[in-house]
């Protein structure tokens, strides 16, 4: 079965690379069909246009992700979740595309919150031979605040200088060795529940 998803990256974005590894692992006999819309507010004005793209394609559930806050983070606004999903069922019914075929996952603070819940991925990557590093599990990941700059902030103490995007993200997801400490993150506990169906315990 094709699964479809929309993301607010590039075609080779951190999102779109992550959310690939997740699915082959969470759904390893199913095809992993993207849309990418280079930003949320593209995400949330061309959705529906992706979503009947995709449907015309043959593929019967749609996924659509995005990060709460977008790259350039204002601390004078907090972005509002109801707004976003409002704003995206808005374009989804402009596109008349079935609701009862799309599923929403709005990402607390951004793709990176999923990232910091274990520590035991970021350790692995940063530690060399001569220089094992130990960094902790985020405990509500989901609250940590610019959780890039928390990457930034190891990566820099630890001879990596600044974690980017799109170049650590897939690297440090494939090193997640189990979900077990991500059910941390309510929106990824949300990401596993819509794509299989079952809570993640």
């Amino acid at each position: 079965m094709k699964i479809g998803f929309i993301l607010e990256c590039g075609p080779q974005g951190a999102d779109l690379k992550v959310c690939k590894n997740l699915v082959g692992r969470i759904r390893p006999a199913d095809e992993f069909v993207a849309i990418t819309l280079d930003n949320k507010p593209k995400l949330i004005s061309g959705c529906g246009e992706a979503a009947k793209q995709l449907i015309k394609s043959g593929i019967e559930t749609i996924y659509i992700i995005w990060d709460l806050f977008p790259d350039w983070r204002d601390d004078r606004t907090r972005p509002c979740m109801k707004e976003d999903r409002d704003n995206v069922f808005n374009s989804l019914n402009a596109a008349q595309v079935p609701l009862d075929r799309v599923h929403l996952v709005c990402i607390e603070q951004e793709l990176e919150s999923w990232l910091i819940a274990d520590g035991r991925a970021i350790s692995t990557f940063l530690s060399r031979p001569t220089h094992h590093v130990k960094i902790k599990d985020s405990k509500s990941p989901d609250t940590v605040q610019n959780p890039k700059k928390y990457l930034t902030k190891h990566f820099s103490q630890n001879g990596k200088g600044l974690y980017t995007d799109y170049m650590h993200a897939e690297k440090l997801v494939a090193l997640i060795p189990d979900f077990q400490k991500l059910k941390r993150s309510e929106t990824f506990k949300r990401f596993y529940f819509k794509l299989t169906g079952t809570q993640l315990t």
